[in-house]
């Protein structure tokens, strides 16, 4: 499985994953302007027609792209249970015991029938007897309580969980550093 490199906005903010297919035409077409970072791939092209030398271009993990106007970090990331349960650190938020991804649930604090919404700050992950015992009912009718709250991560933080994975340790240091201040993820 290749890695994946982190492309940021000039300033410096986070913006995505890319394949290296996807740098590479970033490169070619002038728009990387600074770069951080292990070498992640070694890329080798065709033959130049006027000296013979093979093209060859190195990727880093980290590259700042340039373009008519500055890139800005998603503010509203899509909730998906992987990244859920990612961010809750595979734990259920009730009983605070680690799980494997296939044994959570997501559940909703305020419950939908109840106009509860679909949304970060609304759900956390949850073991399937604590999610059946909660059932459609609020916290203080049950006296349970939440390990931690939920949170909507920033862009460092989601792009953190979305890859939590593949990731390389100088892209999860850089990440590391625009995390929220209280993150859960440190």
């Amino acid at each position: 499985m290749q890695p994946r490199i982190l492309r940021l906005n000039q300033a410096g903010q986070p913006i995505e994953w890319l394949d290296w297919q996807e740098a590479v035409c970033l490169f070619a077409r002038e728009l990387v302007v600074w770069t951080l970072g292990d070498v992640v791939k070694k890329v080798h092209g065709g033959n130049s027609r006027h000296t013979g030398e093979q093209s060859r271009m190195v990727l880093p993990s980290i590259v700042a792209c340039t373009g008519e106007q500055l890139a800005r970090p998603q503010t509203r990331h899509p909730l998906s249970n992987s990244a859920l349960f990612a961010r809750d650190g595979y734990l259920c938020m009730y009983c605070a015991r680690p799980f494997d991804s296939n044994a959570l649930t997501r559940d909703h604090i305020v419950p939908t029938s109840r106009g509860g919404e679909d949304r970060w700050e609304n759900v956390v992950a949850a073991c399937r007897r604590c999610n059946q015992h909660k059932a459609d009912r609020l916290l203080n009718e049950l006296n349970m309580q939440l390990v931690a709250l939920p949170f909507r991560p920033n862009n460092a933080e989601y792009l953190a969980l979305i890859n939590s994975r593949r990731i390389l340790g100088d892209q999860m240091e850089f990440l590391r550093s625009q995390f929220s201040r209280n993150s859960r993820l440190l």
